[in-house]
């Protein structure tokens, strides 16, 4: 694989992780076109957009440092020091449970579902194709029904309701970011607060996913084929960060309907490389 590949595995990844746009489609795609993608072994390619993705945790962990040192400490001062139950914490410490429970449903599902994931079924552009166009349509109802609640109004139930969304958008195509922003938006919260909880919330899934498919990984790689990894990682963390700060900088005064209409195009994009071959 060149250095220049690698690079721009990266920067797909980081790029589309954020932005409402489904990073998995980009990735599947891209991995068939170059070849990476082993028909025979689709698990090998879900195990590396896993371990890119530990790029992009890194970079949803430099940008928000701020936040995660705050839920932190007010969580641990207030649990074991104060020892308070989550229902009479600080809207700070109780953030840090609403980021826990709106994890588990991904990490159920991901349990659950697994052989699933991993499998031929996960790659198919015809799959791809069917999420990309269901979530655009999802992402204009939320643009109709989107609400001006704030970023500390969010409840446990809006939590689990944006988690489940997360849990969906392990079917490629679907995009975290685009089915946790439109459930935060569709419960009322504003578009900026939807997607500030959405990058907080996917730390648990990217960690979680990435460091089970590093271990694995770190026994049957190269050292080649470890640096390439590492050096894709790293560039999905430059990109993802810059990413981050784009779309929260957007969504203050955008919708999201243009990155509805650019799913479209590229759902439209995949149906035609396919029929002529291009995708198998």
């Amino acid at each position: 694989m060149s250095l220049l590949l690698v690079v721009l595995l990266g920067l797909v990844q980081g790029m589309t992780e954020f932005i409402p746009i489904s990073s998995t489609a980009h990735m599947t795609i891209l991995g068939q076109l170059t070849g990476l993608l082993d028909r025979n072994h689709p698990e090998q390619w879900t195990a590396t957009m896993a371990v890119v993705q530990l790029g992009t945790l890194l970079a949803v962990v430099v940008y928000f440092s701020t936040d995660l040192r705050l839920i932190t400490g007010s969580l641990i001062r207030e649990t074991f020091i104060a020892r308070k139950v989550p229902t009479e914490q600080c809207t700070v410490a109780r953030l840090g449970w609403l980021i826990a429970l709106g994890s588990i449903p991904i990490g159920v599902a991901g349990l659950a579902f697994r052989a699933i994931i991993e499998g031929s079924f996960t790659k198919d552009p015809l799959v791809i194709t069917a999420m990309l166009v269901v979530v655009a349509v999802v992402m204009i109802i939320a643009e109709r029904r989107v609400g001006s609640r704030p970023f500390e109004s969010i409840r446990s139930g809006d939590a689990l309701i944006i988690g489940i969304a997360q849990a969906c958008a392990l079917i490629p195509g679907a995009s975290r970011s685009g089915t946790t922003i439109s459930a935060g938006m569709l419960v009322g919260l504003e578009r900026a607060a939807a997607a500030r909880f959405s990058f907080l919330l996917s730390i648990p899934a990217l960690l979680a996913s990435g460091v089970f498919e590093l271990v694995h990984a770190l026994r049957v790689l190269t050292y080649a084929e470890l640096l390439h990894l590492t050096i894709a990682t790293l560039s999905a963390a430059v990109s993802g960060y810059f990413s981050i700060a784009f779309l929260l900088t957007f969504l203050r005064s955008h919708r999201l309907t243009v990155f509805a209409l650019y799913r479209i195009g590229f759902a439209i994009v995949v149906v035609v490389m396919r029929a002529v071959g291009l995708l198998q």
